[in-house]
Order: C-alpha cells, then structure tokens, then sequence
C-alpha cells in the first residue's frame, strides 16, 4: 500500500511521536514517509539519545510532553513508550485536547484504562490503539471469507503466538501486553468471547511466562489460546491461527506468511501468500502502514477512530478474567 498523496486543498498533518526507541521507529518511519504526514517532534526520555533520534529523523527532539505541545501544536500525537509507561504520558496528553494514537497495550490496570477513555469521551477525543494485526492481508481476507459465509457457523478456533520475552516489571506482562493481539484479533474474526479458563506456567518464582486458555465464544464456539515468552520468534510459525466452520476452515500462518482456505469434504484449498514483489503485505511492519492509512481519513473528517481505545480496555478486561481464572481454579465470565 504506498503512502497517501495529499490533496491540493490539505496540508500535511503533523505528528509527533513520544517514545521514538523500539517499535517507536516504526511510528517516525511510517508518518515520515507518507505524503499526507509530517513528523514535527519526537519526545524521549534521555536527552542525547533523543538529540540524535531527532537528527536521524530530521525532525525536533524534547524531553518534556509540554514544552513539545507548545512549541510545535501537532494534529496527532502517537505514543510508543514502553509497554508499562503508557498510562501518565497518555493522561497528560488528553487532558491537553490532542488527537491520540497509543500502542498496545493500553494500559495494566482497568481503573487506570476506564480513567483514560472517561477523560477522552468527555473532550470527545480522537482515541486509536494500534491493534494492527488486523491489517495483515491474512486477517483481511480471512475476515472477508467469514463475511461471505465460507466457514459457516464458527464451531471452534485456536490461537497460538509467541517468542522471545520482553520482561516488565508485571507478572501477568506476557499475557497483557503480548496476547492483547491474541484477543482482540479472535473477537474481531469470531465474535464476542463470553468466558475463559487459564493455566499458567512460570520459572521459580518469576513471572507467568507461558499460558494456555480455553475460551467459550458467545455463538456456543469453543477456543483455545497458548501464549508464551518461552520460545522463539525464530521459529517457523510462531504464529498460527486456525478457525474451524461447518462449512470450512481457514489457518493464517505468522500473520503475513500465508493464509489457507478449505472447504468440508475438498481436498482442495484456497492459498495465499506474497508474491515475489509484494514486499508490502510480506513485511509484519507493514501492517502498522495500512492501520494509519485508514486512521487518516477518519481523524480528518472528525470520525471515530478504525480501532478505539475501548478494544485495548476489552483486551485488558479479557487478560484480567484469564488472570482471575488461573488465580480462583475457576471458569470466569467476561
């Protein structure tokens, strides 16, 4: 999908980007390369760290949320700060009225996430998270197959992701921060989940690293969902989607790599995958590219974001049922 052009009638929108380190060069790289988009500052946390992001990215660097709202006025501000720092950066910027995109997850605690999207609905705030698995051509196909009736009636799915940690602070960080795409992304293809069971699995007296969930659909489906920090993202398939109909089955491999399609009783299938050219829907990245290019149009005409905010409160609200579960040796309704 290449970089929107610019209307004659529109300037660019700018953006400025709070935590420009880890995936938050993704954000520079993708609102710097497109046409309708100007990236105006970055904002970190280490002074000469973010001197030199800023001259890379030929843009202004600060170390203050404040003194960038002043001195630059952006039209969106996205923030990709690490994974347990998202809440205080993202409160200080919807009090101060500015359109927002936040990465997942949204935040670790429910009363913080119902305190953001409360101060964000009362300013009637633009408020997007960036589920952007969703825009992978796997998942947009698969959800147009099941749109057009080739599965039938969702009988069961399962869901399987993980690699290498990204150790936090939290205990549950594996299970919030990584499987958040893990539940958003069964929800938008198969519908409302309505109960979970969890097992979980840690080293010694560490975090839960590892986790298998059982999940009851609210169409009468059954799922299943392991996640882990435990293995590789080296591997082949460290991502594996099967979604099991009465009339058919789609698998989505890594997200991108490739979908398939079958129909009961074929022995035949439908196959997707890039092409040799189509570097764009083959890179995982790319998924971020496609997310904005429909976030865009709906912040310039005063819409509703693509993904709100509220799906990454769904996700957090799903992780705390598993969380409740595991804790209780009971099955938890969400």
């Amino acid at each position: 999908m290449a970089p929107a052009d610019v209307s004659p009638s529109s300037s660019p929108l700018r953006v400025a980007v709070v935590g420009p380190g880890g995936w938050g060069r993704q954000h520079v790289r993708v609102f710097s390369e497109r046409l309708d988009t100007t990236v105006v500052a970055i904002v970190g946390r280490d002074e000469e760290r973010t001197r030199r992001q800023a001259a890379e990215a030929n843009t202004a660097g600060f170390t203050d949320i404040a003194t960038m709202l002043d001195a630059v006025q952006p039209d969106l501000v996205t923030v990709a700060l690490p994974n347990e720092h998202h809440f205080a950066p993202t409160l200080q910027l919807i009090r101060a009225g500015v359109p927002l995109l936040v990465e997942k997850p949204l935040v670790f605690d429910l009363a913080e996430a119902d305190q953001l999207l409360r101060e964000a609905a009362e300013r009637d705030l633009f408020l997007a998270i960036n589920f952007n698995h969703r825009y992978a051509e796997p998942m947009l196909r698969a959800q147009a197959a099941i749109t057009a009736g080739a599965l039938g009636d969702i009988v069961f799915t399962s869901w399987r992701f993980g690699g290498e940690a990204n150790i936090g602070t939290h205990p549950h960080a594996q299970l919030i921060e990584t499987q958040c795409h893990a539940f958003d992304t069964i929800e938008h293809l198969c519908g409302p989940i309505v109960s979970v069971m969890a097992q979980m699995a840690r080293a010694g007296g560490g975090p839960y690293t590892t986790v298998a969930i059982a999940l009851e659909l609210a169409n009468g489906g059954v799922g299943s969902l392991v996640g882990t920090y435990d293995s590789s993202y080296a591997y082949p398939l460290t991502h594996q989607m099967e979604i099991n109909g009465r009339a058919g089955r789609l698998l989505i491999e890594d997200t991108v790599r490739r979908l398939t399609i079958s129909a009961a009783g074929d022995e035949t299938s439908q196959v997707w995958q890039a092409g040799y050219f189509n570097d764009e829907a083959r890179e995982f990245q790319r998924t971020f590219d496609r997310h904005v290019s429909a976030l865009l149009p709906a912040l310039r005409s005063g819409g509703q974001p693509p993904i709100h905010a509220r799906a990454g409160r769904r996700a957090l609200d799903l992780a705390m049922g598993c969380i409740a579960s595991f804790e209780t040796g009971r099955r938890v309704s969400v």
